[in-house]
């Protein structure tokens, strides 16, 4: 018989996240097989599985915690916002077409439920605990007879509910006590026991407070988690580049275009964990200022930002920095890059056909064709089939396998000239066209690929990042992968964290039903 728990949020960003993913680990190193699941999550930040289907990144780290393979079925329905009250609905991992909240809500919301049943009893047959996070809040009432992320799925899977409440943004107590006030008795039975999370202060001073909290709501405060700044793992909402922080005081800068519509900007998490690298997130309407490199990032919506690059001369810019230093191309910072973006059937947005930065001459095309979702091997060629910066960046490692994952629409052709060369050749995967021969394009100071998690590579990363560094004269780096290690090292450490502050004692009674 598998056993669940579920960690559900007072709100948003309350850390039910990284709590499922302290648990997966803590049972884990117990000797348990454990899977997470989130039934139904809203994220422009996706993952490919083993299945080539799409999950949202959260539930990608909850299964390295747990060190199992992610799957889709471990997050059965993904909502990827793309404006306008829209969102690409995803359900166990291919798209099933762009809808309005109400469409989805009134016409698919019974076939979401029997995905999210399905993959849920899936994992029941091969997992001995079940790590279940819930979404936003349980108590938004208004959308009780639609819920298919909180106290639904808790009745669903017969899992008994920890609360995570967020005392960073203030108002913590109310938080707590509202929504044990707001939920009916079948719900609130759900309820065994409270976490405050991301606390700085004196605990002396909080402690009335709790035993005050307990009284409401007839269940235990279990701990207070402390606000942990060595902890680095990859973040699921845009709204965490707004916090982001740039030291200046780095060797090596890599600015970031903070595109309107940007989406998958994990795949610049590995440069934060760089010791002589700061990442620079530039808005629309920010100056560049003094960066080594430019990455354009992927996009939920490539002619919109590309026309919103335009309209704000950040596109000139951007143009100007390319006779200085590397420009980068992600997905759809790629096609942003060539010459043209053609959409005459507006498949994409209302823009329709625009013509790019033309800093690689590649045509980019929408059609009326499926989103493609899947793994993918790409080998770098040989020196003398690169163009430009990367053959120089390139050179040690050519015959090197880079994996990632691609998600994207649109196909991407490389024009007839000496100006343009694919940058891989494809092992595994689509690349640029349906024919798998090569993906990517390189160009004098430009290159750009459809592979999301390119820089996840180490030795692809730390040749890019040497050549930037023996640019400015600086020692070169080689060693150990500081991503993976300090990746694993946040999750070991969340893991003890959770442990020392904890009653864990409680959460195995809730657990085990003792």
């Amino acid at each position: 018989m598998v056993n669940c728990i579920m960690v559900q949020g007072t709100s948003s960003n309350a850390g039910k996240s990284l709590l499922v993913a302290a648990l997966c680990r803590i049972y884990k190193n117990r000797g348990y097989k454990v899977a997470p699941f989130k039934s139904q999550n809203m994220s422009l930040n996706s993952y490919t599985t083993k299945e080539n289907g799409e999950i949202g990144i959260a539930q990608m780290l909850q299964a390295e915690a747990a060190m199992i393979e992610p799957s889709i079925h471990m997050n059965p329905v993904l909502l990827k916002p793309k404006g306008e009250f829209t969102s690409n609905v995803i359900i166990q991992g291919k798209s099933i077409g762009d809808m309005n909240f109400y469409e989805y809500q009134h016409k698919y919301h019974d076939e979401a439920l029997n995905a999210i049943k399905e993959s849920f009893n899936k994992l029941t047959e091969e997992y001995d605990i079940i790590v279940i996070e819930g979404a936003g809040s349980p108590a938004e009432i208004n959308m009780r007879k639609e819920d298919i992320a909180n106290m639904e799925i808790a009745h669903m899977a017969d899992a008994d509910v920890i609360l995570v409440a967020d005392i960073e943004m203030g108002g913590v107590f109310a938080a707590i006590a509202g929504t044990y006030v707001l939920l009916d008795d079948y719900d609130r039975s759900r309820l065994k026991a409270t976490v405050i999370n991301k606390f700085r202060g004196d605990y002396d001073i909080l402690k009335p407070g709790l035993d005050r909290i307990e009284e409401i709501t007839g269940e235990p405060i279990i701990g207070v988690l402390p606000y942990d700044y060595s902890l680095r793992l990859p973040e699921e909402d845009s709204a965490s580049l707004t916090t982001h922080i740039f030291n200046e005081d780095k060797d090596i800068t890599i600015g970031v275009i903070r595109l309107p519509k940007i989406a998958n900007f994990t795949d610049i998490d590995p440069f934060e964990f760089e010791d002589d690298v700061g990442v620079k997130m530039i808005g629309i309407n920010d100056e560049i200022g003094d960066v080594d490199t430019i990455i354009i990032p992927g996009t939920r919506n490539s002619t919109d930002d590309l026309k919103a690059l335009k309209e704000s001369g950040l596109s000139d810019k951007i143009i100007e920095k390319s006779k200085e230093i590397p420009i980068v191309g992600i997905c759809g910072g790629m096609q942003i890059l060539g010459n043209y973006i053609f959409d005459d059937d507006k498949k994409e947005s209302s823009v329709g056909t625009i013509e790019g930065l033309e800093l690689l001459d590649i045509t980019s095309k929408f059609e009326k064709t499926e989103k493609l979702v899947t793994q993918s091997e790409f080998v770098v060629p040989s020196e003398d089939r690169l163009v430009g910066i990367t053959r120089d960046i390139f050179k040690n490692i050519q015959g090197e396998k880079v994996k990632g994952y691609e998600i994207h629409e649109g196909t991407t052709e490389l024009n007839e000239s000496y100006l343009v060369a694919p940058l891989f050749e494809v092992v595994k995967g689509n690349g640029n066209n349906s024919l798998g021969l090569y993906d990517g394009a390189c160009s004098n100071n430009v290159f750009g690929t459809y592979m999301h998690g390119v820089f996840h590579n180490y030795n692809f990363r730390r040749e890019f990042l040497n050549y930037l560094r023996e640019k400015k004269g600086l020692e070169k780096k080689y060693g150990e992968d500081p991503y993976e290690t300090k990746k694993d090292y946040s999750l070991n450490k969340i893991a003890e964290i959770v442990e020392e502050n904890l009653d864990m004692s409680v959460i195995d009674k809730i657990l085990f039903k003792k």
